[in-house]
């Protein structure tokens, strides 16, 4: 009866297993084939999108992208808006999350929901409620841009930064004011060093989520400023090509040569750490 309970248990354990890399299999491959295709389609000679795969190939449609200035246009306002919209939320997020995970004090769980909220909050509601400052013509399109992109940005560079922080004991930073050093000094030679991975962490998601926002961007552009995924939207409204496509591939090829070059030059846990601290 023993024998049959283990050898029923080790056959779970089998089954479990293959079930689970079965999963991880197809969760894989549900992620990398569209990526697959769009990159194979990029290279497709057709000007209309027809069967797959493509029965001839050419760069036409990169240099489409290359020779259609809105899309130059777009990409420097996105690059430079991601950009701003990083060092800003990630400023203001980091400095929010080191206030909050200092100590418990009255209001601090209040302040903390107020930071978070912009995160469960429809982005579309968001550019809506901001494009009242377009409506009026309050400010220019960029620094509008600037501030959506840094209010639905700032909820992760706090959680991130505040992930990071849970696990660095108060006690090292003590240690150090005990040996003579200041709280400043201490915190930027003991704590601030053990957050960095959440705090680039942080940064690099507001620049993702920044350089890809649709949702508000849309409320909050004017003819003359647009981000390159509003640019996109507009000529596939007009004429759906596969532009987006190649740019798709341009974006994720850059993405694959920088981590590569990041990585052989200096190592990925150099410029982001190797985690959090963990005693």
């Amino acid at each position: 009866m023993k024998l049959a309970i283990s050898g029923w248990r080790i056959f779970e354990d089998h089954a479990a297993g293959v079930i689970f890399r079965l999963l991880l299999a197809a969760t894989i491959a549900f992620l990398v084939l569209p990526i697959i295709v769009s990159i194979i389609l990029s290279f497709d000679n057709r000007e209309f999108i027809g069967t797959f795969p493509p029965p001839k190939f050419s760069l036409r449609w990169y240099r489409a992208f290359v020779d259609n200035p809105s899309y130059l246009d777009g990409l420097v306002v996105s690059l430079r808006l991601a950009l701003l919209t990083a060092v800003i939320s990630t400023a203001a997020g980091a400095g929010a999350a080191i206030a909050l995970a200092d100590a418990q004090w009255r209001g601090r769980d209040l302040v903390e929901m107020l930071f978070l909220s912009p995160k469960f909050v429809p982005t579309v509601v968001i550019g809506f409620l901001l494009g009242f400052a377009t409506a009026i013509h309050v400010f220019d399109a960029f620094t509008r841009l600037v501030m959506g992109h840094v209010v639905i940005t700032i909820p992760f560079t706090v959680r991130a930064t505040l992930a990071s922080l849970v696990g660095i004991p108060r006690s090292l930073s003590e240690a150090a004011v005990s040996l003579g050093a200041t709280p400043w000094r201490a915190f930027l030679d003991v704590t601030l060093p053990l957050a960095r991975t959440g705090i680039i962490a942080g940064a690099l998601m507001a620049f993702v989520l920044s350089f890809d926002e649709v949702a508000v961007s849309i409320f909050l552009t004017d003819a003359y400023t647009q981000t390159l995924p509003i640019a996109l939207v507009a000529e596939m409204r007009a004429n759906l090509n596969l532009t987006v496509a190649a740019i798709s591939t341009v974006f994720a090829a850059m993405a694959v040569v920088i981590v590569f070059f990041l990585d052989r030059a200096v190592g990925l846990d150099n410029v982001i750490g190797r985690g959090m601290y963990r005693g």
